[in-house]
């Protein structure tokens, strides 16, 4: 598939945005991938099999389904306290701070599937802000793909789901984000374009967005990317 930046921009309005995190506001994916298939190895299981299922998804449920014989809680704490501990090459990504910058503090928040202890670490290591209250995995009892994360993220900031914004760059969180009745824009930073068709916009990152506020909320402006 080959994209192209459409020569016009595109305009959404909204009342609230939702950011996932690894690979939407940091990139963690070196330590996400040295420390899965760390655990991987203690626990006997092939790492690139734990990796092609723990992206975008809660590592509880992920190690569920890899270990089922396992307490999922205990071995939670293992592969948190790895995470933790690695933050080599983790960087903010293009955009994300004038993005952010521009958006009024009230209304926008994370909503992701790493646990909240590792989501602040994170986020803190990066310097970006880190919002009082986001949605993590401690947060909602379905993950991504359900719609749960992202309904929990709309109804914290005090807005309906169709009235948000949702960024993400994995198929499982443009599939939450869509079911939630979301506008999803998802990002081809990490994942392959063919496995985000349920997001209605693709950027390759979040640079040149324009936001704009007014009495209803506001609109966000973008380029997105087409296929030919």
């Amino acid at each position: 598939m080959v994209l192209s930046v459409l020569s016009s921009p595109v305009s959404i309005r909204c009342k609230g945005v939702l950011f996932d995190m690894d690979g939407i506001l940091v990139s963690s994916l070196g330590s996400v991938e040295r420390s899965w298939s760390k655990w991987a190895r203690l626990r006997g299981i092939d790492p690139q099999h734990s990796l092609r299922i723990a992206h975008g998804r809660r590592a509880i449920d992920t190690l569920a389904e890899l270990r089922p014989d396992l307490d999922s809680e205990a071995e939670l704490k293992v592969i948190e306290d790895l995470e933790i501990a690695d933050n080599e090459g983790l960087t903010v990504l293009p955009g994300v701070l004038e993005l952010l910058s521009a958006l009024p503090r009230d209304r926008w928040t994370v909503v992701t599937s790493a646990t909240e202890r590792l989501a602040r670490a994170r986020l803190a290591a990066g310097g970006v802000p880190v919002p009082e209250c986001l949605v993590t995995a401690n947060h909602v009892t379905r993950g991504k793909p359900h719609p749960e994360p992202f309904q929990a993220g709309a109804a914290l900031l005090g807005f309906a789901p169709e009235e948000c914004v949702v960024f993400e760059d994995s198929s499982s969180g443009a599939k939450a984000g869509r079911a939630a009745g979301c506008i999803v824009v998802a990002t081809t930073f990490s994942h392959p374009v063919e496995t985000l068709d349920a997001a209605h916009y693709l950027v390759n990152d979040l640079t040149g967005f324009r936001v704009q506020l007014d009495d209803d909320g506001m609109v966000l402006q973008l380029t997105p990317l087409t296929a030919d």
